[in-house]
């Protein structure tokens, strides 16, 4: 009855038939003499067939083990639930991203030995269990038979640091889960811990936020703090970016609006379209691991594995692009990403305005940004808190944002695609962040964020004019919106938003150890020789 329920739940068919076989805590050795433990789960009379492996650091048990291995298993799908290196029980020291391509290859040769594999083998799962398919899948010989990419990209680098700047609330977020996920009790809400957590991202240095939030130090803050800088390569064993044009492995991809990995998802599921490649992949309204997107989540691997697996191919027939299109309650399909839109350019005007002309002669928009009162962030792509879409009003008001707000709309303007900004800026200290967020603003005057974007500028890059005025191009989260009739499009300019992003503190040091803070003082050029604008793709039906 409860797996009929959780059919139910996940929109899949019931799957009759007795409960699947767990094998549990089989020992899978690493060339370095490393064993990492899995659950293998089995439809009952299966002696040999496909594997589906799903590699986690989050362990083996409770809702992971009833959504991927058993509900796969139920469905005729053999599954291996793997703890990667380090984690529940499997054996080594949990490193994240440093050893997942040398243990997943590993394993996938070891599955190919056992009799009850016949050398095929798919992967599924959703963010770090997407990345360990990535880790695997354009090295793996003979290849993978499908990979299941839910939430995630193939390089996290970008996500660490979007434009320059450490993502500090969700790397302070993600390393305290982590820190503590084995401890007894730590999946049970726990909201002094979740206060403690969120505290933590304003300590300085914030290489020290992981024991002020857990009390105890975690080595990945302390890896992600200590290689912010551009130059540092100490992060290239995660980032497959570059194998991804080569893939030629059946790609099925689930993720949403408001998701971390938006942007590099869209970027991957684009380059293997440009390479010939036939991926698909479904766009939500979703933040990262919203439960409401395990439904589609599941319905989609689910249904791919089992046309790549077991022969039924009725889940592929539907385009290859599906996307939610926020504020219409509705679902478009296209064959390509993105579909063919009018880049549409909306100025920032003197005095606040936002329009399509290019303004006339105007003097630029100043305002200071102070480290020690951050910009605060509201709403967006969050691990954890408040995501998504918020009123900004009590951020608006502030000194130290910039607004520029349209004229009421005569109809409604559909913007799908790539978002970008470019921004005309001076700064008074060269360390500066450019941040670029686009609202959607009701008639009753509620301002609600849509997409934004930041740049971190440092001396000399980009190269300054002779007036020391610096072009920012910074691009935003791609989108799939509906600005209605009425409603008004309104463009933030900040210098910085804490603590999604770690504060600038203008002084040029290194992140991980930066305490002392300097003001910066910001002018804004919007006229005719420096316009700046946001660039929206406005779609026509």
């Amino acid at each position: 009855m409860l797996n009929r329920i959780v059919d139910r739940l996940l929109g899949l068919p019931a799957a009759e038939g007795p409960a699947p076989i767990a094998d549990k805590d089989l020992r899978i050795p690493m060339p370095d003499g490393t064993h990492l433990l899995a659950d293998r789960f089995s439809p009952p009379g299966l002696t040999t067939g496909p594997a589906v492996l799903i590699r986690t650091p989050y362990g083996r048990t409770g809702p992971l083990a009833r959504l991927f291995g058993e509900t796969f298993a139920r469905h005729g799908l053999q599954t291996i639930l793997q703890s990667v290196r380090g984690t529940f029980g499997s054996e080594g020291r949990f490193r994240p991203f440093h050893h997942e391509r040398e243990d997943g290859i590993a394993t996938a040769e070891w599955l190919r030995a056992q009799p009850w594999c016949d050398g095929r083998i798919a992967m599924a799962g959703a963010s770090y269990l997407g990345h360990t398919q990535w880790a695997i899948g354009p090295y793996l010989d003979p290849p993978l038979e499908a990979m299941c990419l839910g939430i995630t990209a193939s390089e996290f680098v970008s996500t660490f640091y979007p434009g320059g700047v450490l993502a500090a609330d969700n790397m302070v977020s993600w390393s305290a889960m982590i820190g503590r996920q084995e401890e007894r009790f730590a999946l049970v809400p726990n909201p002094l811990q979740t206060r403690r957590t969120r505290n933590a991202m304003a300590y300085l240095p914030i290489a020290g936020a992981d024991v002020v939030a857990i009390g105890k130090p975690v080595q990945f803050l302390q890896d992600v703090t200590e290689h912010a800088d551009p130059d540092d390569d100490f992060w290239a064993m995660s980032d497959h970016s570059a194998e991804v044009a080569k893939l030629e492995v059946p790609v099925s991809m689930v993720t949403g609006w408001y998701d971390l990995f938006i942007r590099a998802q869209l970027r991957d599921f684009r380059t293997l379209q440009d390479a010939g490649r036939s991926p698909r992949i479904t766009v939500g309204p979703w933040s990262h691991g919203e439960p409401a997107s395990f439904r589609v989540l599941m319905q989609d691997q689910l249904g791919f594995l089992r046309a790549h697996l077991a022969g039924d191919r009725t889940q592929l027939q539907r385009s290859p692009v599906r996307i939610f299109l926020q504020q219409a309650s509705a679902w478009l399909d296209f064959d390509h990403w993105p579909p063919p839109s009018e880049p549409t350019h909306a100025h920032l005007r003197p005095v606040g305005g936002l329009g399509e002309t290019v303004p006339g002669e105007a003097l630029p928009t100043p305002f200071t940004y102070d480290p020690t009162d951050p910009t605060p962030a509201v709403g967006g792509p969050l691990l954890t808190g408040k995501t998504k879409q918020r009123d900004n009003s009590a951020t608006e008001a502030r000194d130290d944002v910039l607004v520029f707000t349209g004229e009421p709309l005569v109809h409604d303007v559909d913007v799908i695609g790539d978002v970008s900004a470019t921004v005309f800026v001076r700064t008074e200290l060269p360390d500066a962040d450019v941040y670029v967020r686009l609202c959607d603003v009701d008639p009753g005057g509620i301002s609600r964020n849509v997409t934004d974007g930041i740049l971190r500028l440092r001396p000399g890059s980009p190269e300054p004019d002779a007036d020391g005025v610096v072009r920012a191009e910074v691009e935003l989260d791609p989108t799939a919106y509906r600005f209605r009739r009425g409603h008004r499009l309104r463009v933030q300019v900040a210098g910085g938003a804490f603590p999604r992003f770690a504060r600038n503190h203008g002084t040029g040091e290194r992140v991980s150890s930066a305490v002392r803070s300097t003001p910066n003082r910001f002018e804004v050029f919007h006229d005719e020789t420096r316009p700046s604008r946001v660039t929206v793709p406005v779609f026509a039906r």
